[in-house]
């Protein structure tokens, strides 16, 4: 979800400014991903990279966070949405943990959209802490370790791979999300920046999604598939 701080600068705004808007689009993102039956929506918050932002930027992003999480509570729930989380947790205050724990538990037994928020995130961090975690285990051998141990210490441990990344704003690259599970996802890159990313720009993605041939670095004919993150 990239562009805030450029959307409020072009209008001569606070790029918290920027941020706020960009939390009443998601909104609207995520009741329309419900609508379409997505699986999966994941969603790059906060990268574990921001926390080298301004502390003033930081803190008022934090409690951007905490306001979206408890307002947006009930009407998550109402709406079937699950809400989880990915990430060093830990790093985040503790008022923002406890939200977002009150918001996971709030609609764990929800079965429609999960709702996945990837906070103080790093593609390559989630790698390091899952070869940590292997290595803490006795059962597995270092010789013998496959994609699938891998896959089971990450944070997105039983998920399937992500079908479609959607990245705002006109930059083409991945900024550290997702770098083992998006392999061989598709990608959009849209100009829009994510305050002005709405419905109509998430179909026209999805749109063109489905257009393609997914061959999974074979030759044989690919199919739609399901969208999932």
């Amino acid at each position: 979800m990239d562009g805030n701080g450029r959307w409020a600068e072009k209008r001569g705004l606070l790029r918290i400014q920027g941020h706020r808007q960009g939390a009443r689009v998601l909104r609207s993102i995520v009741q329309t991903c419900g609508d379409l039956g997505v699986e999966i929506l994941s969603l790059y918050a906060f990268s574990l990279e921001n926390w080298s932002r301004p502390s003033a930027e930081v803190n008022l992003l934090m409690k951007l966070l905490k306001i979206y999480l408890k307002r947006e509570r009930e009407q998550l729930k109402k709406d079937n949405v699950r809400v989880m989380a990915i990430g060093d947790l830990e790093r985040l205050p503790r008022f923002v943990q406890d939200e977002l724990q009150a918001s996971i538990e709030a609609t764990r037994l929800n079965t429609g959209l999960k709702l996945q928020l990837a906070i103080s995130y790093s593609g390559r961090d989630e790698i390091l802490r899952a070869v940590k975690k292997m290595m803490l285990d006795p059962s597995i051998q270092a010789d013998q370790i496959n994609e699938a141990d891998i896959e089971a210490h990450l944070d997105t441990k039983g998920q399937i791979s992500p079908d479609l990344v959607i990245r705002t704003s006109g930059e083409l690259r991945l900024s550290n999300f997702m770098i083992w599970q998006t392999a061989y996802s598709e990608f959009f890159f849209s100009d829009k920046l994510w305050p002005d990313f709405d419905k109509a720009e998430l179909e026209a993605a999805i749109e063109e999604y489905q257009r393609r041939e997914r061959r999974y670095g074979g030759i044989m004919s690919g199919y739609p598939g399901r969208i999932n993150q």
